[in-house]
Protein backbone atom coordinates (compact mmCIF):
# COMPACT_ATOMS: atom_id res chain seq x y z
CA UNK A 1 0.00 0.00 0.00
CA UNK A 2 1.22 3.66 -0.66
CA UNK A 3 0.76 4.66 2.86
CA UNK A 4 2.69 2.22 4.02
CA UNK A 5 6.09 3.66 1.47
CA UNK A 6 5.30 7.24 2.52
CA UNK A 7 6.10 9.29 5.85
CA UNK A 8 3.42 9.28 8.11
CA UNK A 9 2.89 13.10 7.79
CA UNK A 10 1.72 12.05 4.33
CA UNK A 11 -0.11 9.03 4.81
CA UNK A 12 -3.00 11.41 3.98
CA UNK A 13 -5.86 11.48 1.21
CA UNK A 14 -4.10 14.10 -0.71
CA UNK A 15 -1.90 11.10 -1.56
CA UNK A 16 -3.58 8.07 -1.48
CA UNK A 17 -7.19 8.36 -1.52
CA UNK A 18 -9.16 5.35 0.57
CA UNK A 19 -9.97 2.36 -1.67
CA UNK A 20 -13.56 3.71 -2.27
CA UNK A 21 -12.28 6.79 -3.63
CA UNK A 22 -9.69 5.02 -5.94
CA UNK A 23 -9.77 5.96 -9.62
CA UNK A 24 -11.61 3.60 -11.65
CA UNK A 25 -10.10 1.45 -14.11
CA UNK A 26 -10.15 2.80 -17.76
CA UNK A 27 -11.41 0.74 -20.70
CA UNK A 28 -8.12 1.76 -22.30
CA UNK A 29 -5.94 -1.31 -22.49
CA UNK A 30 -3.14 -1.36 -20.62
CA UNK A 31 -0.51 -2.02 -23.09
CA UNK A 32 -1.97 0.27 -25.21
CA UNK A 33 1.49 2.59 -25.00
CA UNK A 34 5.16 1.59 -24.50
CA UNK A 35 6.76 2.79 -21.59
CA UNK A 36 10.64 3.98 -21.15
CA UNK A 37 11.71 4.28 -18.33
CA UNK A 38 13.67 6.35 -15.84
CA UNK A 39 15.14 9.00 -18.68
CA UNK A 40 17.32 11.36 -16.90
CA UNK A 41 16.49 15.09 -17.60
CA UNK A 42 18.89 16.41 -15.25
CA UNK A 43 21.07 15.98 -11.88
CA UNK A 44 21.19 17.92 -8.50
CA UNK A 45 23.31 17.27 -5.44
CA UNK A 46 24.52 13.88 -6.76
CA UNK A 47 21.21 12.39 -7.65
CA UNK A 48 19.47 11.90 -10.91
CA UNK A 49 15.84 13.27 -11.40
CA UNK A 50 14.29 11.26 -14.22
CA UNK A 51 11.01 10.86 -15.99
CA UNK A 52 9.08 7.72 -17.66
CA UNK A 53 8.32 8.49 -21.44
CA UNK A 54 4.77 6.76 -21.93
CA UNK A 55 4.08 6.36 -26.34
CA UNK A 56 1.08 5.36 -27.60
CA UNK A 57 1.16 2.44 -29.99
CA UNK A 58 -1.29 3.62 -32.34
CA UNK A 59 -2.77 7.12 -33.93
CA UNK A 60 -0.66 9.03 -31.77
CA UNK A 61 -1.13 12.83 -32.64
CA UNK A 62 2.11 14.68 -31.88
CA UNK A 63 1.76 16.36 -28.93
CA UNK A 64 2.95 15.58 -25.65
CA UNK A 65 2.00 16.13 -21.85
CA UNK A 66 4.19 16.73 -18.89
CA UNK A 67 2.67 15.07 -16.02
CA UNK A 68 3.82 16.44 -12.61
CA UNK A 69 3.88 12.88 -10.15
CA UNK A 70 2.99 14.68 -7.18
CA UNK A 71 0.95 14.69 -4.00
CA UNK A 72 1.90 16.59 -1.39
CA UNK A 73 5.03 17.42 -3.33
CA UNK A 74 6.11 13.74 -2.50
CA UNK A 75 7.48 12.53 -5.65
CA UNK A 76 8.54 9.10 -6.62
CA UNK A 77 7.63 5.52 -8.54
CA UNK A 78 4.94 4.36 -6.18
CA UNK A 79 2.74 7.08 -6.23
CA UNK A 80 3.22 7.06 -10.53
CA UNK A 81 1.84 3.18 -9.96
CA UNK A 82 -0.81 3.53 -7.86
CA UNK A 83 -2.58 6.49 -8.75
CA UNK A 84 -0.65 8.89 -11.90
CA UNK A 85 -0.86 5.80 -14.17
CA UNK A 86 -4.44 4.48 -13.91
CA UNK A 87 -5.93 8.16 -13.53
CA UNK A 88 -4.22 10.31 -16.05
CA UNK A 89 -1.65 8.33 -18.33
CA UNK A 90 -3.43 5.11 -19.38
CA UNK A 91 -6.80 7.80 -20.32
CA UNK A 92 -4.39 10.69 -22.25
CA UNK A 93 -2.07 7.57 -23.99
CA UNK A 94 -5.73 6.77 -25.00
CA UNK A 95 -6.46 9.75 -27.10
CA UNK A 96 -2.97 10.11 -28.53
CA UNK A 97 -1.00 11.82 -26.04
CA UNK A 98 2.73 10.89 -25.57
CA UNK A 99 2.93 11.56 -21.58
CA UNK A 100 5.99 12.35 -19.76
CA UNK A 101 5.91 11.72 -15.88
CA UNK A 102 7.53 13.73 -14.29
CA UNK A 103 9.30 12.83 -10.96
CA UNK A 104 10.94 15.74 -8.78
CA UNK A 105 13.08 16.39 -6.23
CA UNK A 106 10.87 15.14 -3.19
CA UNK A 107 10.19 16.58 0.18
CA UNK A 108 10.91 16.16 3.17
CA UNK A 109 14.31 16.69 1.43
CA UNK A 110 13.50 19.09 -1.11
CA UNK A 111 11.43 22.15 -0.93
CA UNK A 112 8.36 23.37 -3.68
CA UNK A 113 10.50 25.79 -5.15
CA UNK A 114 13.04 23.08 -5.91
CA UNK A 115 10.23 21.05 -6.94
CA UNK A 116 8.94 23.71 -9.40
CA UNK A 117 12.68 24.16 -10.71
CA UNK A 118 12.68 20.35 -11.60
CA UNK A 119 9.58 20.43 -13.41
CA UNK A 120 10.66 23.15 -15.17
CA UNK A 121 13.79 21.66 -16.32
CA UNK A 122 11.99 18.60 -17.69
CA UNK A 123 9.99 20.80 -19.83
CA UNK A 124 12.94 22.27 -21.16
CA UNK A 125 14.58 18.69 -21.61
CA UNK A 126 11.26 17.41 -23.07
CA UNK A 127 11.69 20.14 -25.45
CA UNK A 128 15.40 19.79 -26.54
CA UNK A 129 14.50 16.08 -27.43
CA UNK A 130 11.43 16.33 -28.76
CA UNK A 131 12.07 15.26 -32.22
CA UNK A 132 13.19 12.12 -30.68
CA UNK A 133 9.63 11.58 -28.79
CA UNK A 134 7.53 12.61 -31.84
CA UNK A 135 6.22 15.57 -30.24
CA UNK A 136 5.66 19.05 -30.88
CA UNK A 137 8.06 20.94 -28.85
CA UNK A 138 5.92 23.97 -28.52
CA UNK A 139 2.89 21.87 -28.49
CA UNK A 140 2.68 20.47 -24.79
CA UNK A 141 0.50 20.38 -21.96
CA UNK A 142 1.18 19.75 -18.34
CA UNK A 143 -1.28 18.26 -15.79
CA UNK A 144 -1.32 16.80 -12.38
CA UNK A 145 -3.56 16.69 -9.40
CA UNK A 146 -3.38 18.03 -5.67
CA UNK A 147 0.33 19.25 -5.06
CA UNK A 148 1.15 17.82 -9.25
CA UNK A 149 -1.71 20.50 -9.93
CA UNK A 150 -0.17 23.43 -8.56
CA UNK A 151 3.32 22.40 -9.55
CA UNK A 152 0.95 22.60 -12.99
CA UNK A 153 0.13 25.75 -12.76
CA UNK A 154 3.46 27.33 -11.98
CA UNK A 155 4.54 25.91 -15.21
CA UNK A 156 1.58 27.38 -17.04
CA UNK A 157 2.30 30.77 -15.56
CA UNK A 158 5.96 30.31 -16.25
CA UNK A 159 7.79 32.29 -19.03
CA UNK A 160 11.24 31.38 -20.87
CA UNK A 161 12.08 28.24 -22.47
CA UNK A 162 10.03 26.08 -19.72
CA UNK A 163 6.65 27.47 -21.33
CA UNK A 164 3.80 25.49 -21.75
CA UNK A 165 0.88 25.73 -24.19
CA UNK A 166 -2.08 23.89 -22.00
CA UNK A 167 -2.81 23.31 -18.24
CA UNK A 168 -5.17 20.60 -16.86
CA UNK A 169 -5.26 19.81 -13.35
CA UNK A 170 -7.54 18.59 -10.21
CA UNK A 171 -7.62 20.72 -7.00
CA UNK A 172 -4.33 22.22 -6.92
CA UNK A 173 -3.52 24.52 -4.37
CA UNK A 174 -3.34 28.45 -6.08
CA UNK A 175 -2.47 30.84 -3.59
CA UNK A 176 -0.74 30.35 -0.37
CA UNK A 177 -1.07 33.86 1.14
CA UNK A 178 -4.63 33.73 0.81
CA UNK A 179 -5.60 29.95 1.67
CA UNK A 180 -9.19 29.45 2.24
CA UNK A 181 -9.80 32.84 3.01
CA UNK A 182 -8.57 35.93 2.61
CA UNK A 183 -4.95 36.94 4.02
CA UNK A 184 -4.69 33.28 5.60
CA UNK A 185 -1.53 31.57 5.67
CA UNK A 186 -1.69 28.27 4.01
CA UNK A 187 2.67 27.69 4.00
CA UNK A 188 2.92 24.65 5.75
CA UNK A 189 0.28 25.74 8.73
CA UNK A 190 -3.96 25.25 8.74
CA UNK A 191 -4.60 23.26 6.52
CA UNK A 192 -1.64 22.01 5.40
CA UNK A 193 0.26 21.87 9.01
CA UNK A 194 1.47 18.40 8.25
CA UNK A 195 2.95 19.41 4.81
CA UNK A 196 5.36 21.77 7.09
CA UNK A 197 8.88 20.11 4.96
CA UNK A 198 8.43 21.55 1.50
CA UNK A 199 7.84 25.00 2.98
CA UNK A 200 10.89 24.65 5.22
CA UNK A 201 13.09 27.64 2.96
CA UNK A 202 16.49 27.78 2.86
CA UNK A 203 19.36 29.01 1.66
CA UNK A 204 23.40 28.27 1.30
CA UNK A 205 25.33 30.18 3.93
CA UNK A 206 29.06 30.16 2.56
CA UNK A 207 30.67 31.50 5.81
CA UNK A 208 28.83 28.82 7.95
CA UNK A 209 29.18 26.03 4.65
CA UNK A 210 25.59 24.72 5.34
CA UNK A 211 21.89 25.41 4.72
CA UNK A 212 20.01 27.93 7.04
CA UNK A 213 16.03 28.49 7.11
CA UNK A 214 15.48 32.35 5.24
CA UNK A 215 14.19 35.26 7.10
CA UNK A 216 10.31 35.92 7.77
CA UNK A 217 11.04 38.54 4.82
CA UNK A 218 12.52 36.24 2.22
CA UNK A 219 9.87 33.41 3.19
CA UNK A 220 7.30 35.94 2.12
CA UNK A 221 8.72 37.16 -0.84
CA UNK A 222 9.20 32.80 -1.87
CA UNK A 223 5.57 31.96 -0.62
CA UNK A 224 4.23 35.04 -3.00
CA UNK A 225 6.12 33.44 -5.93
CA UNK A 226 4.89 30.11 -5.38
CA UNK A 227 1.49 30.97 -5.38
CA UNK A 228 0.09 30.37 -9.04
CA UNK A 229 -2.56 33.00 -8.67
CA UNK A 230 0.04 36.24 -8.12
CA UNK A 231 1.40 35.14 -11.42
CA UNK A 232 -0.96 34.66 -14.07
CA UNK A 233 -0.49 37.29 -16.71
CA UNK A 234 -0.95 37.21 -20.55
CA UNK A 235 1.47 34.89 -21.18
CA UNK A 236 0.17 32.26 -19.19
CA UNK A 237 -1.13 29.30 -20.73
CA UNK A 238 -4.95 28.06 -21.24
CA UNK A 239 -6.15 26.56 -17.93
CA UNK A 240 -8.88 23.62 -16.94
CA UNK A 241 -9.22 22.97 -13.12
CA UNK A 242 -11.54 20.66 -11.92
CA UNK A 243 -12.07 20.66 -8.41
CA UNK A 244 -14.60 19.23 -5.70
CA UNK A 245 -16.67 21.32 -3.66
CA UNK A 246 -16.51 19.45 -0.80
CA UNK A 247 -12.42 19.73 -0.33
CA UNK A 248 -11.50 21.01 2.89
CA UNK A 249 -7.93 20.26 2.69
CA UNK A 250 -7.30 22.33 -0.80
CA UNK A 251 -10.79 24.71 -0.61
CA UNK A 252 -12.48 25.12 -4.06
CA UNK A 253 -11.90 29.12 -2.98
CA UNK A 254 -8.25 28.48 -4.06
CA UNK A 255 -9.72 27.43 -7.84
CA UNK A 256 -12.82 29.91 -7.72
CA UNK A 257 -10.19 33.06 -7.05
CA UNK A 258 -8.15 31.95 -10.55
CA UNK A 259 -11.38 33.11 -12.58
CA UNK A 260 -10.87 36.62 -12.08
CA UNK A 261 -7.13 36.26 -12.71
CA UNK A 262 -7.29 34.54 -15.93
CA UNK A 263 -10.49 37.07 -17.20
CA UNK A 264 -7.86 39.72 -16.31
CA UNK A 265 -5.15 38.95 -18.43
CA UNK A 266 -7.60 37.88 -20.99
CA UNK A 267 -6.21 33.78 -21.00
CA UNK A 268 -8.89 31.25 -21.61
CA UNK A 269 -9.61 29.81 -18.43
CA UNK A 270 -12.25 26.70 -17.34
CA UNK A 271 -13.41 25.69 -13.59
CA UNK A 272 -15.70 22.63 -13.61
CA UNK A 273 -16.73 22.07 -10.10
CA UNK A 274 -17.66 18.24 -8.90
CA UNK A 275 -20.46 18.89 -6.44
CA UNK A 276 -20.50 17.10 -3.04
CA UNK A 277 -16.61 15.50 -4.27
CA UNK A 278 -13.85 16.05 -1.89
CA UNK A 279 -10.02 15.44 -2.37
CA UNK A 280 -10.38 12.89 -5.25
CA UNK A 281 -13.49 10.82 -6.05
CA UNK A 282 -13.91 7.30 -8.10
CA UNK A 283 -13.95 8.25 -11.95
CA UNK A 284 -11.27 10.68 -12.15
CA UNK A 285 -9.66 8.84 -15.17
CA UNK A 286 -13.04 9.57 -16.56
CA UNK A 287 -12.82 13.43 -15.68
CA UNK A 288 -9.39 13.43 -17.58
CA UNK A 289 -11.13 13.34 -20.82
CA UNK A 290 -11.92 16.59 -20.41
CA UNK A 291 -8.88 17.63 -19.48
CA UNK A 292 -7.89 15.97 -23.22
CA UNK A 293 -10.91 18.04 -24.67
CA UNK A 294 -9.18 20.87 -23.26
CA UNK A 295 -5.37 20.00 -24.94
CA UNK A 296 -7.29 19.33 -28.24
CA UNK A 297 -8.56 22.46 -28.16
CA UNK A 298 -5.47 24.57 -27.26
CA UNK A 299 -2.90 21.97 -28.55
CA UNK A 300 -4.28 22.09 -32.14
CA UNK A 301 -5.22 18.27 -32.37
CA UNK A 302 -6.73 17.77 -35.67
CA UNK A 303 -10.12 16.12 -35.29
Amino acid sequence: MLTRLLPAALALAALSPPAAAQPAKTDAPPDAFTRKDDVIYGRKHGLALTLDVFTPKDKANGRGVILCVSGGWYSAKDLLSNLYLPTFVRPLTARGYTVFAVLHGSQPLFTIPEAAEDIDNAVKFVKQHAKEYGVDPDKLGVAGMSAGGHLSLMQGTAAGDGKVAAVGCFFPPTDFLNYGKEKADGGGTGELKDFAAPFAFRKYDPKARAFAPVDAEERAKIIKRISPATRVGKESAPALVIHGDADKLVPIQQAELLVDKYKEAGVPFELVVRKDKAHGWPGMDKDVGLIADWFDKHLGVAK
